[in-house]
């Protein structure tokens, strides 16, 4: 590093003004120095090195300035050595002293100026290196994002606000141009690339917000209700209209500053998730096949049912029959068509028979794997299943810890099938009920070291008194459309594998479904 770079200020823009205040300050050192020196003048002449310290703090590094403190303590000493050397006196040595301390002082203040216009350097420059970065991310993210005017918006809603107005809805119904002028003031700053392809360059284009690319007011009402209410970030699915024409549905989030300064550049993004909501409804789609394929199943498990308690009275009364015959050729004549009504009851009776066992047959179910089971990654994927049904009607799951619950060995579309039951039930229930809080819980616990219980509790109006006893009952059902056969059949399958389903009310309400598991099932119940 050389001596310039050590004593002088780094070049820029402003190398003039420096040269000019550095020769400026050289020669008011050489005129006080004379002044002080060869002249009669009596007084401080030395104070004014302090001026000649000012105009060369503008050209000097901190380094710099010492050395010139130190050159301007040294002509001064030089100057008092000089005229006073021989015959000093207490006035002369006073202003000596006056003039060491101005500079002394001069110097800290400098200094600490010099140390604040660097920091303040520094400062500038970690601002511009931010919004460089800032402005990189904004522009290269695949996020479609907008640098939005607020100001004007928000100052109006505080206006409307200081009138008494808190509910944004009503004042739009009563007030029906209300949405459009509100829309007229939010300012488009800046967009990204991704808001170009997202909505298209005229919608993404600097100036006032498009009319057009609000296609509903619910949601945009709802902005307004949370800019009113100084809520510090809004996410909702909108729906918005390109400038192709095309509607998309978007999960769009806000982030409101808390200085209201700060409204004139507010971020929000955008996601389209239209192939998503595609996605859900395909798979809503499935789910109802599924039910539907389970409703059938349930009917078909009945047919087989029936077929096995069925037959053995069909074939009693084959055996009646025959009975009957022997008894009947006995018995003296004209019995011929008594003898023709029972073999036809027998024909018919065999034929019976041979249809419940086809069928039987037909739907006799196939030899199911039993596999260990993550209940965590299990009712996970449940969850997944009923996403659509949960979100239509507007109900929140809670699920416990799962960190420490063993795995199960179960069959697991069986489990699956018992917990979407469970679930849908739950949400059936608080619908009919119409609960204005609709939660889910669903939690795990040990009983005991051999068995693990999932607890489903709902916040609806719980199970009756009298209908605790035939809860489980086949055929037996409080739903209008209801079969009565999903929580007998839950019963069934949960039994089959040595488990049990319970239910209880909550004492705070609400109904428990409670599924208890063996962890390692017997072989028999395999």
């Amino acid at each position: 590093m050389s001596i310039g770079s050590t004593l002088l200020r780094a070049r820029g823009a402003d190398d003039g003004h420096n040269v000019v205040f550095g020769l400026a300050a050289i020669a008011l050192a050489g005129a006080v120095f004379y002044v002080d020196t060869y002249t009669d003048i009596e007084g401080a002449i030395a104070v004014l090195y302090v001026v000649t310290m000012l105009l060369a703090a503008q050209a000097t590094t901190r380094v710099g300035l010492f050395v010139i403190t130190a050159a301007c303590a040294g002509l001064t000493f030089l100057s008092y050595a000089m005229t006073h050397g021989d015959d000093a006196d207490l006035q002369s040595f006073v202003r000596l002293i006056v003039a060491l301390s101005a500079l002394f002082v001069t110097t800290l203040l400098l200094v600490k100026t010099e140390s604040s216009r660097l920091a303040l350097l520094s400062s500038n420059s970690s601002l511009k290196e931010s919004e460089a970065r800032y402005r990189s991310i904004f522009d290269r993210t695949r996020v479609a994002l907008w640098e939005r005017d607020y100001s004007k918006l928000r100052s109006h809603l505080m206006d409307i606000r200081a009138q008494g107005v808190t509910d944004v809805k009503a004042h739009a119904r009563a007030n029906p141009t209300f949405v459009d002028h509100c829309i007229g003031l939010i300012g488009v700053v800046a967009a990204n690339e991704a808001a170009r392809e997202l909505l298209g360059p005229e919608s993404s284009a600097h100036g006032t917000l498009r009319r057009s690319i609000i296609t509903g007011h619910d949601r945009f009402l709802d902005v307004l209700q949370a800019i009113m209410d100084g809520v510090r970030v809004f996410e909702g699915k909108v729906e918005v209209r390109a400038d192709n024409g095309e509607d998309k549905l978007v999960l769009l989030s806000i982030a409101f500053p808390e200085d209201a300064s700060a409204f004139n550049r507010v971020v929000a993004s955008m996601v389209d998730i239209t192939q998503r909501e595609m996605a859900q409804q395909a798979l809503a789609q499935a789910q109802a096949e599924l039910t539907k394929a389970s409703k059938a199943a349930t009917v078909g498990a009945m047919s087989a049912s029936l077929a096995h308690e069925l037959n053995q009275p069909l074939g009693a009364i084959v055996v009646n029959s025959q009975t009957l015959l022997r008894w009947l050729d006995r018995d003296p004549p004209d019995l011929g068509a008594v003898r023709r009504s029972a073999e036809r009851m027998i024909r018919d009776s065999q034929r019976a028979s041979e249809i419940i066992q086809n069928t039987r047959d037909l739907l006799s179910p196939s030899t199911k794997k039993v596999e260990n089971i993550n209940l965590e990654r299990l009712v996970n994927e449940t969850l997944a299943l009923m996403e659509h049904e949960l979100q239509r009607s507007g109900t929140t799951v809670q699920v416990g810890k799962m960190t420490h619950v063993p795995p199960v060995s179960a069959v697991k579309i069986e489990l699956q099938q018992v917990l979407i039951n469970l679930l849908s039930n739950a949400i059936q229930a608080m619908d009919e009920a119409d609960s204005s809080t609709r939660v889910v819980s669903i939690a795990t616990s040990r009983p005991d070291i051999e068995h693990i219980s999932i607890a489903v509790s709902d916040t609806g109006p719980g199970i009756a008194e009298g209908f605790k006893d035939r809860l489980f009952a086949p055929f037996y059902t409080t739903k209008v459309t209801g079969m009565g056969m999903g929580l007998s059949i839950c019963r069934t399958t949960l039994e089959a594998r040595g488990g049990r389903l319970d239910a209880f009310n909550h004492p705070e309400g609400g109904a428990i479904f409670e599924m208890t598991l063996l962890i390692k099932p017997e072989m028999d119940n395999a």
